[in-house]
């Protein structure tokens, strides 16, 4: 797995328009385009004999974006820590890449990168001394940094469910409201659900449909290298609350644009530096997804806002996909798995039925998104009723809008 870590660590700040961030990201973005520069780099080709070894290795691989940077990105920084090229580095003897390597590790070891960083550091220029012919006996030893257990270089807050309702309602616009609850009702990831798309979700959402599917393909990478990670297709739902929200969201969109399209944005940036018609068909940033997850829990009077990001809401989910559903059952573990987005251990994952849609759809209507008893009451009601007439083609919400009806003109 590629670590994202790269240069400096986030700033702990929510303002994001601080120009310390805006220079943050103007040399990541420099450095990104270094990087490919020096390593004379075009696609999954390099002039560098050394660099294409690697590459044909990782297209064999994997053959994942995020894979091809992150390598790319610490052959660079090595090669400008030893002011080499990549071809003059692999003709050095063993013992000197060693040393100039664990000097270079070495340097890490300062309290701005985590251990793990570290780590994945050594192993990815390992790989790409490997490929050139250091492995067997003349395989690369270097010392690497012990992790204790449950070791974790950024502390996190994993926010209730009463606290990630009111960082929806505390989050100050629709979008920012809609992107905390589809994080949580989802699980997805920070990438995956920027990357998602409206013709994604719009067919269900103009059927009414109160828990919409949420595919994830390999495709989404084009958009975000890091979406859909490992090439794992699967698909989950959006909770009744997400659902809503997203669907007056885009409502919201289409009186202000007039007109969406299915190839943009779900989730559009709303950077005002950019051309008003150009935002529509931007992507967030991951950044820009975290100050909307970090304002909002500042908002809501957290004392760890600062501990709250994306990924915390993901584990908020896999936390409800673990407790009690709301008819008093649990949800099979392999359908957790599922939803987490995970190969199931084994065999078990080429056993696993995923086309019966309907069926997983029953199971996620079951987790206990609730925020009050009354909530949870209705569903299980609602459940009931749609298993009474299973397969007759009658509408379960229009038979308890009848018997509401019915009851009131009978207390009457």
């Amino acid at each position: 797995m590629i670590n994202e870590e790269i240069a400096l660590e986030p700033s702990p700040s929510i303002n994001l328009r601080t120009s310390g961030l805006t220079t943050l990201r103007k040399s990541l973005y420099g450095m990104h385009n270094k990087c490919f520069e020096y390593l004379k780099v075009d696609g999954w080709k390099s002039n560098y004999e050394s660099v294409n070894l690697m590459l044909r290795h990782l297209s064999r691989k994997c053959g994942s974006e995020a894979s091809r940077q992150g390598y790319l990105r610490c052959v660079y920084a090595f090669c400008t820590y030893t002011e080499l090229d990549p071809d003059k580095l692999v003709k050095l003897p063993k013992k000197v890449i060693e040393g100039r390597m664990q000097d270079f590790i070495d340097q890490f070891n300062n309290g701005n990168r985590s251990l793990r960083y570290i780590n994945n550091t050594i192993q990815l220029l390992r790989t790409f001394f490997k490929v050139n012919g250091f492995k067997g006996n003349r395989e690369l030893e270097i010392e690497a940094y012990h992790m204790p257990a449950r070791y974790r270089k950024v502390q996190e807050y994993i926010p209730g469910k009463n606290e990630i309702y009111l960082m929806a309602d505390s989050a100050g616009s629709l979008r920012n409201r809609t992107l905390i609850l589809m994080l949580y009702g989802t699980g997805l990831r920070n990438s995956t659900l920027r990357a998602l798309l409206v013709k994604d979700v719009e067919e269900e959402l103009s059927r009414g449909i109160s828990n919409i599917l949420v595919p994830v393909y390999p495709e989404m990478k084009l958009i975000d290298p890091y979406a859909c990670k490992g090439n794992i297709p699967y698909f989950m739902f959006a909770n009744d609350e997400a659902t809503q929200s997203l669907r007056l969201y885009l409502r919201e969109r289409k009186e202000k644009y007039g007109i969406i399209s299915g190839r943009e944005p779900l989730f559009t940036s709303e950077y005002n530096q950019i051309n008003r018609d150009n935002r529509r068909l931007k992507t967030m940033s991951p950044r820009q997804l975290q100050h909307v997850v970090k304002t909002a829990a500042a908002n809501t009077g957290l004392s760890q806002w600062r501990q709250v990001k994306p990924k915390c809401l993901r584990t908020a989910f896999e936390t409800v996909l673990h407790s009690e559903l709301v008819d008093g059952g649990r949800l099979d573990p392999k359908i957790q798995e599922f939803f987490m987005g995970h190969i199931l251990p084994g065999s078990e994952d080429a056993y696993f039925d995923r086309t019966k849609v309907e069926m997983l759809r029953a199971e996620y209507s079951k987790l206990n998104f609730g925020r009050v008893i009354v909530e949870n009451k209705f569903k299980v009601l609602r459940m009931a009723v749609a298993r009474a007439f299973e397969g007759s083609g009658v509408d379960p919400d229009k038979v308890m809008e009848e018997y509401i009806k019915m009851r009131q003109n009978t207390l009457r």
